[in-house]
């Protein structure tokens, strides 16, 4: 390898990414912040949040718009400065030491920011100049970051010609081309089919394995259950709760819910109504939540709750038990829906 590239390898497609030969004892979080505010103004965007992500930890903000979570990553990525608070990545201080914080970083913004009118090869060639590789070096990392990507038979393609989903890929496939340290990925599966989605999580996947450090942004609580080994719950730029999504969910919700709808004019009066049918005792019943068009009723055991609905005479146009999930646990924690 050229002694000009040895700061800033490519990751091999067999392994997506390796560990950087840094030379000296790598720092034991990968990210830490400590009263970490940022203020535009009279509004405070992040108010004084604590926390830490572990090296090849994958690690969430979880909120909704507005919360705070993106505004969380420009400081982490040396974008945007802090009004207050300590921050480190990878050991630096991104103010002050921002263009080698960038060099160690992976950055997949929420709106894909592609050359369009350039090849996908040639999008992951001119990227890795940027940052001084080679141009012979690169042209074999880019076959490499193209077929980690799955886009290999669409190496000669233009970007315009790509659906959003191959975009998508190709964004954190160029963002891979500098070897980065933590991979920060801001809504990364926003305005996706689901099917798009779960290619795209798979190859995060595999990212994840191979002990790449991952944090993300999220407003699909799905998508942080399925690829948080931790996260942060967020809202108005302050941390609501933190820990695993399981633990989270046992914390702060039944293991089960009862969704019903009994029509939009009906449901706050059925909520008063059911609140005398069940009880703490009954099927592990815990509380009822009533959202606009439905209602929640939270218990251990949602199955025999819906049971006692139908026994106490109550027909509900229609009913859906489900495992809880972190929407749940927002939801118990602020008031409101994550997609509010």
């Amino acid at each position: 390898m050229p002694d000009s590239a040895r700061a800033t390898r490519a990751p091999a497609a067999a392994d997506a990414v390796s560990s950087r030969p840094d030379g000296g004892a790598a720092p034991s979080d990968a990210i830490t912040a400590v009263g970490l505010t940022k203020r535009y103004g009279d509004f405070t965007a992040v108010d004084g949040i604590d926390f830490s992500v572990a090296r090849g930890e994958s690690f969430g903000l979880l909120g909704p718009n507005g919360a705070g979570k993106s505004t969380t990553m420009r400081m982490i990525a040396a974008v945007a400065s802090r009004t207050a608070g300590e921050l480190s990545v990878a050991g630096l201080d991104p103010e002050k030491q921002g263009p080698e914080v960038r060099a160690r970083l992976g950055v997949i913004p929420q709106q894909d920011n592609l050359d369009e009118e350039l090849t996908v090869r040639e999008n992951i060639i001119m990227y890795g100049r940027y940052f001084g590789l080679p141009r012979r070096w690169l042209l074999g990392k880019a076959e490499e970051l193209l077929e980690f990507a799955q886009l290999t038979q669409k190496a000669k393609a233009r970007v315009e010609d790509l659906s959003g989903g191959m975009k998508r890929r190709l964004t954190i496939a160029r963002a891979l081309v500098n070897e980065p340290d933590v991979l920060l990925l801001d809504e990364p599966t926003t305005g996706l089919d689901p099917q798009a989605r779960h290619v795209l999580w798979d190859r995060l996947f595999r990212l994840k394995e191979t002990g790449t450090t991952l944090v993300l942004t999220t407003h699909h609580m799905d998508e942080a259950e399925q690829l948080c080994d931790r996260l942060i719950v967020v809202d108005h730029g302050r941390i609501m709760a933190e820990g695993s999504p399981s633990g989270l969910i046992r914390e702060h919700s039944t293991r089960e819910v009862l969704e019903l709808r009994f029509g939009m004019d009906r449901n706050a009066e059925q909520a008063e109504e059911l609140t005398g049918v069940l009880t703490p005792g009954d099927a592990g019943f815990d509380r009822i939540e009533v959202l606009p068009d439905r209602l929640l009723v939270y218990a251990e055991r949602a199955e025999e709750a819906l049971e006692q609905v139908h026994a106490a005479g109550h027909r509900p146009v229609t009913s859906l038990v489900r495992r809880s999930s972190l929407e749940d646990v927002f939801l118990r924690l602020t008031g409101r829906s994550l997609i509010d």
